[in-house]
């Protein structure tokens, strides 16, 4: 089956090269385009593309603004006529980066890339845009003034309220975003994240330890070494959930 793919791109002469040198690869088919960020995200969660091809330096939003901006990230390969941004596509893991003007060569190897990456991803995933809760598996596209990263759900042990925004640890990493703790436990899998209290939901996963605490609450040792109380509230429910 074809991986429906989005070229979003403010030069439409680049859209049409691309489209014209997609053509030779039946595994790919473009069901959609955009010419600027804004326009890319909304066509993003109408379309729900499986790939997309991100030109960077856009008028407005740059490619790494509209990523931000999306609840999920769908596979990116950057296209851009800046090679200064190498660097920084590559530390945000994205599947790969191809500069303008594309040669014919880059673009089948990175296909193949996205091929790779998708076999691997079938043998332990039950669909790439399901619109159920976000799995393990499922990356999101995190920025925090200059650095960006795609990490995985199931890397992140813990995300914690600051104001309007959520901090998210991963890794040696805790950058913010522009969510709230609500918003986010609307949409992330009970069975793998759960609501330690009013400021934090915490991956089942990473715990390491769990011991009683004051007043009927329990502490919980995260694998990366943060300590979290739940709540008495949430005690009786995570009594329930752990078999306690």
């Amino acid at each position: 089956m074809a991986i429906k793919s989005m070229i979003i791109d403010d030069e439409r002469l680049a859209r049409n090269e691309l489209k014209k040198l997609l053509q030779s690869h039946n595994d790919i088919e473009v069901i959609e385009e955009a010419a600027n960020a804004d326009e890319g995200i909304e066509k993003i969660e109408q379309f729900n593309p499986e790939l997309i091809f991100l030109d960077i330096q856009m008028p407005g939003k740059t490619g790494f603004d509209l990523l931000a901006e999306l609840e999920k990230a769908p596979k990116v390969i950057f296209t851009t006529a800046y090679d200064e941004y190498a660097i920084k596509a590559f530390e945000v893991n994205a599947l790969d980066y191809l500069l303008k003007p594309i040669e014919p060569k880059r673009l089948a190897d990175a296909i193949h890339k996205l091929q790779d990456e998708l076999m691997k991803e079938k043998l332990g995933m039950n669909g790439v845009f399901n619109r159920g809760p976000l799995t393990e598996q499922d990356q999101v596209f995190v920025k925090d003034g200059e650095r960006c990263w795609f990490v995985k759900l199931g890397e992140i042990r813990l995300f914690e309220s600051v104001g309007n925004y959520a901090k998210v640890y991963f890794s040696t990493n805790k950058p913010l975003i522009l969510k709230s703790l609500n918003a986010l436990e609307e949409r992330l899998d009970e069975r793998m994240f759960f609501r330690a209290n009013r400021k934090h939901i915490i991956n089942l996963r990473w715990i390491e330890k769990i011991e009683p605490y004051f007043n009927g609450c329990l502490l919980v040792d995260l694998k990366g070494g943060e300590k979290i109380e739940v709540s008495r509230r949430q005690t009786v429910k995570f009594k329930e959930m752990m078999s306690l």
